[in-house]
C-alpha cells in the first residue's frame, strides 16, 4: 500500500468513527447516558409539558433537557380557553403557534391541551352581557366555534387533543360545571363531534385526574360507553399522574389501566409528578381550585429531600414506570407535567410558597438518580 493509499484509507477510517460518533450523541445526552426518549423507543411516546419560557427559548435549560430525553410535548397553559380566547372572537394565538412550530422542528408528538374545561375558562363563555347564564343553544355556539377555531387552524399538525376535561368526579357522578349545567351531558358529545369536524384524523382523548379510585373509574368507564353507544370517535382516555408517596396504590393504578384499555381505546399517562410534601386536605387529587393556608408543617423540606424521603421517591416513581413498561401494549404515551423540579405547579398547590420535589429533573436540570434505574428498567 503506497503512501497516498495509506492516508486515505486513514482519513476514510477517520471520517467513519466522527460520523459514527456523532450519531451516537443523538441517541445519548451529553453525559453519554443514554436519553429517555431512546431508552423507551419501541414502548411509547415519553413526553412533557412546556412552559410559557420553555415555548418562548428563554429557559435554554430546560429546553436542551427537552430535546434530549422527550418525543413528545404538551401545552401546559397556553392552549387552554381563557389564554387562547380571553375575549369573545379574539384569538391569541401567537405562544400555541410556537409551541406546535417547536414540536415540528423537532419532530415530537403534539398533544393540545385543553379543548373543554370547567376551569381556566373565560367568564364570557357562560354568560350575557348582563352577567346572566346564556341559553343552551349560545353556549353549544360559542363551544362549536372555538373548537373549530383552535382545532381547524391546527389540523394536521396537532397529533392528539384532549377534548374534554375533568368531567367526571372522584364519587363517580357527573361534574356540575356550568358546561353541564347550561347544556347538560350532551357537551361531551358534542365537543368530540366539533374536534372530529374539524381535524378527523387528530386522536381525540378524555383526560381526567385521580382515575385510580375506583368509583371513579366506574364513572369514566360508563360516560365512555355512553359515548361509544352514541358512535362517538373517542380515541383515548388520559390517566392524569398527579401521585404521592402513599396515594394511589400501583394496584387501584392498574386496574384503571386495565379497565380503560378494555373499552378497546388508548391509554395515556397524562401529567405525571409524584408530590413528597403532606397533603393538608386529605386526597385532593388535582382539583386547581383547592386552596389552603400556607404552614410551616406543611413545607417540611425547603431545603432539600433527607435521603430516606429521597429514596422512597426513586423507588415510587420506578414501581410507576415498571407498572407502565408492564403494560405497553396498552400505554401510548407517559407525559411528565413539566421539565424541572423548579417549574413544577406543585410548587403552589394547593399551598403557596412550598418547595416540592415531584419531577425526574432537578431544580438545575439535572437528571435525578432515579432515572438512570428507569432507563434501566426500559433496557430489560
Amino acid at each position: 500500500m503506497n503512501k497516498k493509499t495509506l492516508y486515505n484509507t486513514a482519513k476514510v477510517a477517520i471520517l467513519s468513527v466522527m460520523l459514527f460518533s456523532g450519531a451516537c450523541k443523538v441517541a445519548k445526552t451529553d453525559s453519554g447516558e443514554l436519553s429517555l426518549k431512546d431508552a423507551f423507543k419501541n414502548k411509547f411516546h415519553i413526553g412533557t409539558a412546556l412552559n410559557a419560557q420553555q415555548i418562548t427559548g428563554q429557559d435554554a435549560a430546560g429546553i436542551q433537557v427537552v430535546k434530549e430525553n422527550f418525543n413528545a410535548i404538551v401545552a401546559e397553559n397556553c392552549m387552554k380557553s381563557g389564554m387562547i380566547q380571553p375575549r369573545e372572537g379574539q384569538f391569541n394565538f401567537d405562544l400555541p403557534d410556537r409551541f406546535v412550530k417547536f414540536g415540528e422542528e423537532n419532530k415530537m408528538l403534539i398533544n393540545g391541551h385543553t379543548l373543554v374545561w370547567h376551569s381556566q375558562a373565560p367568564r364570557w363563555f357562560f354568560t350575557d352581557s348582563l352577567g346572566r347564564d346564556v341559553s343552551r343553544e349560545v353556549l353549544i355556539q360559542r363551544m362549536k366555534t372555538h373548537i373549530r377555531s383552535v382545532v381547524g387552524r391546527y389540523k394536521g399538525r396537532v397529533h392528539t387533543w384532549d377534548v374534554v376535561n375533568e368531567a367526571i368526579l372522584d364519587d363517580g357522578s357527573w361534574r356540575k360545571s356550568k358546561f353541564y349545567e347550561i347544556i347538560g351531558k350532551d357537551f361531551i358529545k358534542l365537543a368530540f363531534q366539533f374536534a372530529k369536524e374539524a381535524d378527523p384524523k387528530a386522536e381525540l382523548y378524555y383526560n381526567d385526574y385521580s382515575m385510580a379510585i375506583p368509583k371513579k373509574r366506574d364513572g369514566v368507564v360508563a360516560m365512555v360507553k355512553e359515548l361509544q353507544q352514541q358512535g362517538v370517535k373517542i380515541d383515548g382516555i388520559g390517566m392524569q399522574g398527579h401521585i404521592g408517596l402513599t396515594f394511589p396504590t400501583t394496584e387501584e393504578f392498574e386496574k384503571s389501566i386495565l379497565a380503560f384499555s378494555g373499552l378497546g381505546v388508548k391509554v395515556m399517562i397524562t401529567e405525571l409528578d409524584l408530590t413528597v410534601l403532606p397533603s393538608p386536605g386529605g386526597n385532593v387529587g388535582a382539583d386547581v381550585a383547592a386552596n389552603f393556608e400556607y404552614q410551616q408543617k406543611m413545607n417540611p423540606y425547603p431545603n432539600g429531600l433527607p435521603d430516606s424521603v429521597s429514596q422512597a421517591f426513586n423507588e415510587r416513581y420506578l414501581d410507576f414506570f415498571k407498572l407502565f413498561l408492564k403494560h405497553q401494549d396498552k400505554i401510548s404515551r407517559v407525559t411528565l407535567w413539566g421539565v424541572s423540579d423548579k417549574d413544577s405547579w406543585r410548587n403552589g398547590w394547593p399551598v403557596r410558597g412550598r418547595t416540592d420535589y415531584p419531577l425526574l429533573f432537578d431544580r438545575d436540570n439535572k437528571p435525578k438518580a432515579v432515572v438512570k434505574s428507569i432507563i434501566q428498567a426500559a433496557k430489560q
